[in-house]
């Protein structure tokens, strides 16, 4: 497993110590990336090691962990009607936002500690063999922005996403294709069988809810006599787990007891066999069925319902949400959200692309990343620029950042903090204690997003699912990179084509150690800055080969390319039924943490406790609100 992947542009083998002290000394004259101004500068086709990339995060490290910051910053002389901290979703929305307040005339700059715009939305583009291939690096799936609150749902018309492009993308979504939202199309199961693993074809979500052939399939399983039989018997609802319990005494139970709890004293089930059930509450939510209560999981789309005896006409329309009559309108681009950030960006800067029609070609055009921050322009994004302080002064907000090492300052009318909550009180010092608390209180859920490019597609093919689960693996969910057409993207067109491979991981503990779900998450973020790329790589060869090498996969051989998107600061913190208290209205930390602060405002997911796209909108619009 040591052969070498043929494209590597990003360091190998870096390392942060969990706990350590953080670049003793470090020099701001020591952390710098390739130019803008190069023309070859284009991050999405950029492999190795991505996501919270070398040079993205040392300086905000240095702030947060030793309270590092530079001592004096040279002033551009650069006066803004608005400065963004932060150019992911929540953050480009916000200049959206403020521009449409404000009209186009407005004086807004963008400031992200990345290498590209659009936060975890990536985009991850391979070239090989004559082709493009695309796939995501984070932020994946869209809704109907009729779902929508009025304020994100315009923001989506004005991008051109609306019932007409919903539609169309669900026209050219294959229907076997899963993550596009096509909820019929099989889901595999991939678990280790002696010195390989086998994988299970057929609707394993169906089957976990007692549908379909799921006796059968069950009996596939790897897995002792006994277990199977505890299986058949949980998913078909045959026995009531939960007799000894009033319906009152058993809403009690389901809200106050760890789902796979509940799965090991109730329902008989090892804690092997347990697992089964982690990978989709892993991947949809971070934590493991350990941290997440009976009805949080059953709500999450885990099985359970139907085998307490309990309200069953109801178990079954809850089930069917995610399973046979699923009608929603989840949807998905080639390289996932990162196109609603590109159309963002475009429309506030149209000279990145000034041929682009829109949600027709979004997906294959190339942007100049060169335009972003031109001085003629009203509105600039600056990639590569860490903050480190955000402050009034007088009529104005000071703003100090590192770029390229060089310690900088912008002043602004107004400035909104588009990033993490974690960063924030270490941004504004002067803040108060009980909205610093409240800004501190969540712990963001890490995840590893890895896309691996393959020669062709024959050893995937024959698995005989685009989705499988792997629950006993460091990526818990195996799958093609999308398959759709939308935005003008031509997929492989059969299996001679090069084609992709999207793993996700969550490196949060999932073995049912003791401790909060805040705790643990705070664990999986510490294993991601510790693994090396080095290790993700030989993880990903071990895993893909296993899975595939019955079908003649040579890791060796048929790896042209990897990027790991590593994600630390994932997905927005969510108050969690074993570890929060219920809050009364305004009183909740994220309500604290969020408060206007003079000419700051804040605007995040995390303002939100929901990580989704929609909720990073509403954050950009209550925050330009306050401002304007």
């Amino acid at each position: 497993m040591n052969s070498k992947i043929t494209r590597r542009d990003l360091l190998n083998g870096m390392v942060i110590a969990a706990g350590s002290s953080l670049i003793p000394g470090l020099s701001y004259a020591s952390v710098s990336r390739s130019s803008i101004a190069n023309t070859d500068y284009y991050p999405p086709t950029l492999t190795g090691m991505r996501g919270s990339h070398d040079g993205s995060y040392e300086v905000a490290h240095a702030l947060a962990w030793q309270g590092q910051k530079p001592k004096f910053y040279q002033p551009l002389g650069e006066d803004y009607d608005l400065v963004v901290v932060g150019a992911g979703m929540s953050g480009l929305a916000a200049a959206w936002y403020y521009r449409k307040a404000m009209g186009p005339e407005a004086k807004i700059l963008v400031l992200d500690n990345h290498d590209d715009f659009g936060g975890h939305a990536k985009r991850n583009e391979f070239h090989h063999k004559g082709r493009m291939v695309l796939s995501l690096g984070g932020a994946q799936n869209l809704d109907n922005p009729k779902n929508y609150s009025d304020a994100a749902a315009s923001l989506m018309n004005d991008l051109g996403i609306n019932d007409i492009t919903i539609a169309q993308m669900d026209a050219n979504t294959p229907d076997d294709y899963t993550l596009g939202g096509k909820f019929n199309a099989d889901i595999g199961l991939t678990l280790p069988n002696e010195d390989n693993h086998l994988t299970l074809g057929g609707h394993w979500l169906k089957f976990f809810h007692g549908r379909s052939d799921y006796k059968d399939a069950v009996r596939k399983l790897p897995l002792t006599e006994e277990q199977k039989t505890k299986l058949i018997e949980f998913f078909g609802g045959e026995k009531d787990f939960l007799s000894d319990l009033s319906i009152s005494e058993k809403w009690d139970y389901v809200n106050a007891t760890s789902y796979n709890e509940f799965l090991v004293e109730r329902v008989g089930l090892a804690k092997q066999t347990v697992r089964i059930f982690d990978a989709h509450l892993l991947i949809l939510n971070g934590p493991s069925g350990w941290n997440h209560t009976v009805l949080e999981a059953i709500l999450a789309g885990s099985p359970g319902l139907r085998a307490m005896g309990w309200l069953a006409n109801f178990v079954d329309s809850v089930a069917a949400m995610l399973i046979d009559d699923f009608t929603g309108e989840v949807r998905m681009f080639p390289d996932g959200n990162a196109s609603v950030a590109r159309l963002l960006v475009q429309k506030l800067i149209p000279a990145v692309a000034p041929e682009m029609e829109g949600f027709e070609d979004v997906a294959i055009t190339r942007f100049n990343y060169g335009a972003l921050d031109k001085a003629e322009q009203s509105t600039r994004i600056r990639l590569n620029s860490t903050v480190v302080g955000v402050k009034e002064v007088g009529e104005l907000v000071q703003v100090d950042y590192v770029q390229h090492g060089k310690p900088l300052q912008i002043n602004a009318k107004h400035c909104v903090l588009a990033c993490n909550n974690n960063i924030i009180p270490h941004l504004c010092p002067e803040m108060s204690d009980a909205q610093k608390d409240g800004l501190s209180y969540g712990e963001r859920v890490p995840f590893i997003y890895a896309n691996v490019l393959l020669e062709n597609g024959h050893a995937f093919s024959k698995l005989g699912v685009t989705i499988t689960q792997c629950p006993f693996d460091p990526f818990q969910w195996v799958s093609a990179a999308p398959t759709t057409t939308s935005g003008g993207y031509e997929p492989p067109r059969d299996n001679d084509d090069p084609m992709v491979v999207f793993m996700m991981g969550s490196p949060s503990p999932a073995d049912g150690r003791k401790g909060s779900t805040r705790d643990l998450l705070k664990i999986g973020r510490h294993k991601v800055y510790q693994t090396t790329f080095a290790a993700y790589e030989q993880d990903i060869r071990q895993q893909l080969q296993s899975i595939l090498g019955e079908h003649g996969f040579n890791h060796e051989t048929d790896i042209k390319s990897i990027t790991v998107n590593r994600i630390p600061h994932g997905y927005a913190y969510w108050y969690q039924g074993l570890d929060d208290p219920k809050w009364e209205e305004g009183k909740a930390p994220h309500e604290i943490g969020r408060k206007q602060f003079g000419r700051i405002s804040i605007a995040n997911t995390d303002s939100e406790v929901t990580p989704l796209m929609n909720a990073a909108f509403d954050a950009a619009y209550r925050a330009v609100n306050e401002q304007v």
